[in-house]
């Protein structure tokens, strides 16, 4: 009978521990729910719209300057606050609109005092297909990049929410 109660607690244990990790500190404060204290912000901290990498291991943050067409991807760690520099030369997002699908590679373009060899941050200059093709709403785009020799991909989901930006989404001359 011992034996099969220790059986339960530990089992039940085992459930209780698997899954997110809180620490105190991170506990709702007022009528905050457990779901919203645990959430990150859905914009990284260059203001740019993140894309989960893994099981949340890391993030990447897209960045799109539609005035210059400049794509900037930004590595992020698993709160998406924080660079982290690795040890590739470029990153690719894939591109799915209007059926055909398109490759896209950002270089890499490391920040001031990051490593030799490592980047946290990858850009497209003046990529006038890539900037173009992400704004339209039938396009599917998805990063890939290969951080500490696992390969990670994840969906950019690119809001469309210009209200502050003068932008015309009908690029076809009439």
């Amino acid at each position: 009978m011992r034996s099969i109660l220790w059986s339960l607690l530990a089992g039940s244990l085992l459930v209780g521990g698997v899954g997110c990790e809180q620490k105190k500190s991170d506990e709702p404060k007022g009528n905050e729910s457990k779901e919203a204290a645990h959430e990150h912000a859905s914009t990284g901290p260059h203001q740019g719209d993140l894309i989960e990498l893994g099981n949340e291991e890391y993030h990447g943050e897209f960045v799109h300057d539609e005035k210059t067409e400049d794509v900037t991807i930004y590595i992020l760690d698993s709160n998406a606050k924080n660079a982290v520099p690795i040890e590739v030369e470029e990153v690719i997002i894939n591109l799915k609109h209007d059926g055909k699908p398109e490759q896209h590679k950002l270089a890499a373009a490391p920040l001031e005092g990051e490593e030799k060899g490592k980047s946290s941050r990858f850009v497209a200059k003046g990529n006038h297909d890539l900037s173009h093709a992400i704004e339209e709403k039938d396009a599917d785009a998805r990063l890939q990049v290969t951080i500490a020799g696992k390969s990670f991909t994840g969906k950019i989901e690119h809001s469309h929410d210009h209200a502050d930006h003068d932008h015309d989404h009908d690029h076809e001359k009439k």
